[in-house]
Formats: C-alpha cells, structure tokens, sequence
C-alpha cells in the first residue's frame, strides 16, 4: 500500500515538469473522475451532488463537490501549489560566449538550492503562446530528451569551493545549450519544431528548466522515495487522490492548487488572489444563497493548507527545534508558528488531531528553533481573502528546495488517509469554542 501510492506520485511528478503541465493532469485526472469542467469567464449553472473544476491561468485549479443534501452549508477545502524553485528563461533567451558557446539566459525562480542544479541532465517545459489566424493560443511542451546542463568550475580552478560557494545567477547558473553546432535563434527554432509551428507565430512563452533525473525509491529496506518537486506535487496529488475517493453529502468539499507559492503568492493565480474567494462566492450565489448564507457558510468552514515540512536532517539534528522536529515514515506533520507564519492553532490543531485519531493516521509536531525564521506557507495567505480556521501541514522530508528531493515511502499514503478522513468527517462549527466531527 505505502509503496503503490508512493508511486503514484512518483507517476504525477514525471507528468507534471511544469505548474502548467501540472494543472493539466490534475484537470485530465478529475474528468476521468466525473467533474465537469468550467470556464472562468462562462456561466455556471451548478447543482447539489455534482462534482465541478476550474482553472485559472492555466497553473491553478480549483475544484469542488456539492453535498447531495447539502443540509449544513459550509466549505471543507485543502489548499496545495503547483509550483517549485527553478530557473526561468528569460524572453530575449540566447546568450553568445567564447568560442562559439551558446548558453540560455536564465533568472531563478523561488529560493533554490543552486548547488543542486548543476552536473545533471535538465530541459525545457512551459507554455508557449501561438498566432493562429486572429487567436493566439496556448500550448504546453515539455523536451523529453536532456538539452542543457550548467556546469560547474573544475575543482583545480576554483581550490576554494568546497569551503563556501557564493553562486552569481548571471554568471555562475546559466545553462550550456551548444558547444557551436548551433546559431542564432535556435532555441526559438528548437521549441517551433516540436509545436509544428513557424518561429515568427510564436507571441509569447513561460519556459522553465527541470530536471531529468529519474525518481527512485531507494534504501536497503526501500524506506524513502526521492524526486524533483515533492515540495509541493507530493501534496497536490495526496489531497487530490483523498478528494476524489471521499463523499461528504452535507457541505461542500473542496480542493485548491495554487501558483507563485514560491514567489510570495501576490499574483492573480496564487494563494493571496481572490481565486478561492471568487470559486466560493460564484458556488453560494449559483446556489441560490445570499451575502448572509455565505459568511455564515465560511464562518462555519475549514481549510488543511498542505505544503511539505522539514525532517530531521541526519547530519545536521541541531537545525530543527529539540523537541518540535519530525522525521520520515513517522506520520503527517502539523506545522506551528508563534508569529504566524503557519496558521495552525489551538484549535484547528485539535479539530485535525481528532480527525487523525479516528482514522488511525500518526502526527507530528513542527516548529521552527526559536533562533531561526522559517518560510510561510498557504494558510496565512488564503486567509487574507478567505478567512476560516485553517490547520498548516505537510510531509516530511529532506533537501526541501533542492532540485532533487527526498521524502519517506509511507507518508503520501498517511497523507491520504488523513485528508480523506478530512473530506469525509461533516466538520460542524457552531461557534470558536465547539467543533463536533460527525
């Protein structure tokens, strides 16, 4: 069991090289499951017992089901993102160099490990805006072949790097594309090859590099799986998996996956935007409800924002707080914060520990050591469009931004377990101090 969802999501990743890429299988994934798809900019006309989805930017999707009977209005929602660190290529993409070198020009997306990137086979994945008469549309490609590699200095030149490398992205992290076989424009002419179109109808890309290297479930007692973006598509396919296999009749499930986590969110398509707020309010008013029905239904809802965590590094145990730290294999992580970087408290602690209790699911505690800051999440930011009592959680793992991470083979199944007993449970609120999970 632990092993086959594991690599399911093993499966997910090597679909998904882009949040583009991403979005589309996650899209392809709920259709096969039932839900009808809408446009952002159409009509909805929606009913109780359907299953529904819609996508923003092509690299955010939100879906819902509206309970059969729908007799305690409210919103149960997960939250995850599509996105990870990278490198993204820049528009004008072709850099000339010595000797006939032709690199890409490239700028870092998220806060990556660099070090990770280099010596290893990558290529290319994004969209690509296409002229088709008086349209342009959109079109997805990903290289299913290496095409670049951004190599290191040898040792002999650099006798210091292995006490401190201070990485320049404009001069040490660009990317090799040709040793002279290739001239001006392509990489232009390489991405109008495989669209089948001419260079000149190509308006407008989002390129990104990803790495190739395989994913692996690896150890003597094969005890962890390692791959590019676990953090976050290990939550995204989890949540989604538990969303499509649970059956909550009284309210309204639902499940989000947002963009430009990485980047702080502030775009029209991240956790901030009023994506979220603008699904629910289109949901209440297609429903026939009102302004009050609707902060009553929020008032009453709760939100498991899951993004991955960190786990107890084996070299390095002094980096996580003594007691407040978590290890792979021991079970889903609930994330705290005092100045609420992660907007798990008291109570929307015990609302999921209760619900994990009756599933059978074992939880972990994380905080941050009271001397270091760590990163935010989706929680606090959702909340600024959306406010509802939100639990942060995540899985454990190591390498957390590296271009090749590592996490351990039980936990996407734990994940699972606990976020379809989430969607299951009819979480009823009555007020701040009383929760019943029926």
């Amino acid at each position: 069991m632990y092993r086959e969802t594991s690599k399911e999501v093993l499966d997910f990743i090597q679909k998904s090289p882009s949040c583009f890429h991403a979005v589309r299988e996650i899209g392809a994934r709920l259709k096969a499951a039932g839900y009808q798809e809408l446009k952002e900019c159409g009509s909805w006309n929606l009913e109780k017992g359907g299953s529904y989805f819609t996508t923003r930017n092509g690299s955010s999707l939100i879906a819902f089901h509206i309970g059969e009977t729908l007799d305690d209005y409210h919103f149960q929602v997960t939250s995850s993102h599509s996105d990870s660190p990278t490198f993204k290529v820049k528009e004008r993409a072709e850099l000339k160099g010595k000797g006939g070198y032709l690199q890409l020009n490239t700028e870092g997306y998220g806060g990556m490990l660099c070090a990770t990137w280099m010596d290893r086979p990558l290529s290319l994945a994004g969209r690509v805006l296409v002229r088709e008469g008086n349209a342009i549309s959109t079109r997805l490609v990903a290289f299913d072949r290496d095409l670049v590699l951004i190599p290191n200095v040898a040792i002999h030149m650099n006798r210091e790097v292995n006490n401190g490398m201070k990485y320049n992205n404009q001069v040490d992290l660009l990317p090799l594309f040709s040793a002279g076989e290739c001239g001006e424009n392509s990489y232009y002419d390489l991405i109008a090859g495989e669209l089948g179109v001419s260079r000149e109808d190509i308006l407008g890309m989002d390129m990104y590099l990803y790495n190739r290297t395989a994913p692996s479930i690896w150890g003597m007692k094969e005890e962890f799986i390692s791959s590019p973006k676990l953090d976050d598509l290990q939550c995204a396919y989890t949540s989604l998996k538990a969303m499509l296999q649970a059956k909550n009749d009284h309210c309204v499930t639902v499940y989000s996956c947002f963009d430009n986590e990485e980047v702080g969110s502030g775009t029209k398509q991240g956790a901030c935007s009023t994506f979220l707020r603008d699904v629910l309010q289109r949901i209440n008013g297609c429903l026939g409800f009102g302004g009050e029905d609707y902060c009553r239904a929020v008032a009453k809802s709760f939100m498991v924002s899951c993004d991955n965590a960190h786990a107890v590094h084996p070299n390095h145990p002094e980096k996580t707080d003594a007691e407040n730290c978590t290890y792979m294999n021991k079970g889903v992580v609930v994330k705290f914060s005092a100045n609420q970087k992660y907007t798990t408290d008291g109570i929307s602690s015990a609302v999921f520990a209760g619900i994990c209790q009756k599933a059978g699911v074992p939880i972990q505690f994380f905080a941050n050591r009271s001397d270091s800051v760590g990163g935010s999440t989706l929680g606090n930011l959702s909340s600024q469009k959306v406010s509802m009592h939100t639990v942060d959680i995540g899985l454990p793992q190591l390498s957390m931004h590296s271009s090749y991470e590592t996490a351990g083979i039980k936990d996407s199944q734990y994940m699972v377990d606990a976020l379809t007993a989430f969607y299951n449970t009819n979480l009823v609120i009555t007020d701040s101090d009383r929760f019943e999970l029926a």
